[in-house]
């Protein structure tokens, strides 16, 4: 697949794309953003204006037609992912879909076969896997640090935000769309986290129910997993507490790990009645080391971490979650 320059394109130039993603596309060296889209095309025009970007359209198949489009990002709400991706495949380019991968699992796989089938990488913006803070405890556990790893657990609170109480429409607590309300959003990033730290997981049980009746979507989650390796997971997750709390624990034969997914707390490990931390922040654009990676994959043939198949395999394991 390599050549000099990929010119990229993205659908949904929201908010997620202002300077999570969007601006790291433009500082890889063998990436150009090269055209947006957004239904309100005005909005769409405003996006290529600030950002520098050639062209703009207001509908989703003028961009993914255009000849000089190498690539395509994905970026709108995951219910139109599949109808987007496919097209995408079927004109043989280069696709990256912003997570979650889509609303189900079913839906993912009909993603993945496809782009398996023709043959086009595809990659999941489960950027996590690329970030030096998340790298930092995966060397702490190929290193052995706490020994033999036992068990992972993360507890994650938040309160209602203020559009949820005024009953503002958000696709994150629409059911059609996101069954597990904020979980699917915010939970695959954690869980996509682990399973790549920890590796696959075979089996994966839990609970949700709608305890706030704010919303159509559940709002609390209670779940337990277990990866192939043999190490138990457990995870709790409620969108209707006073506090806002974010906190993972990785429990070793001789140790422990701590950190936050979202938070910037530093990694803590504890070990022989000691603690050592260490503070790694994120880049500015959050999304830039899973950009660069794509890169390396597409100019060098280097391994990306995040593609459609692990991707797929984390909404597997949140639809089993949800008992879907």
């Amino acid at each position: 697949m390599s050549k000099k320059v990929y010119k990229w394109g993205i659908i949904g130039c929201g908010d997620v794309t202002e300077v999570k993603s969007g601006p790291a596309y433009q500082k890889v060296a063998s990436f150009e953003l090269h055209a947006v889209m957004r239904r309100n095309v005005e909005k769409a025009e405003d996006y290529a204006k600030r950002h520098n970007v050639p062209k703009f359209y207001g509908n989703a198949d003028d961009l993914i037609n255009d000849s000089e489009i190498d690539a395509v990002y994905i970026a709108t709400p995951p219910d139109s992912h599949l109808e987007y991706a496919l097209k995408v495949a079927n004109v043989g380019k280069i696709c990256c879909i912003e997570k979650p991968m889509a609303p189900d699992y079913a839906s993912c796989k009909k993603i993945v076969d496809t782009f398996t089938k023709l043959d086009v990488p595809l990659f999941v913006a489960y950027y996590r896997r690329s970030l030096p803070r998340f790298l930092k405890i995966k060397t702490l556990i190929d290193e052995n640090a706490i020994g033999k790893i036992r068990h992972i657990n993360w507890t994650y609170t938040r309160p209602p935000k203020t559009a949820d109480l005024n009953d503002a429409y958000d696709w994150r607590t629409d059911v059609s769309i996101a069954y597990g309300g904020y979980f699917n959003d915010l939970a695959s990033h954690g869980l996509d986290l682990f399973i790549y730290l920890l590796g696959d997981v075979i089996e994966a049980k839990g609970i949700a129910i709608n305890q706030q009746n704010l919303y159509s979507s559940k709002d609390a989650v209670v779940g337990n997993w277990l990866h192939q390796s043999g190490i138990t997971g457990s995870g709790s997750w409620n969108f209707g507490t006073d506090i806002v709390q974010d906190a993972v624990d990785i429990i070793g034969e001789k140790g422990k790990i701590s950190f936050s997914v979202f938070k910037h707390h530093p990694i803590v490990l504890h070990k022989d009645d000691k603690q050592q931390t260490f503070e790694i922040g994120h880049p500015e654009n959050i999304q830039l080391y899973h950009v660069k990676n794509m890169e390396k994959f597409l100019v060098h043939g280097t391994v990306h971490p995040s593609t459609g198949e692990t991707g797929a395999h984390t909404t597997w394991v949140m639809d089993k979650i949800l008992n879907r």
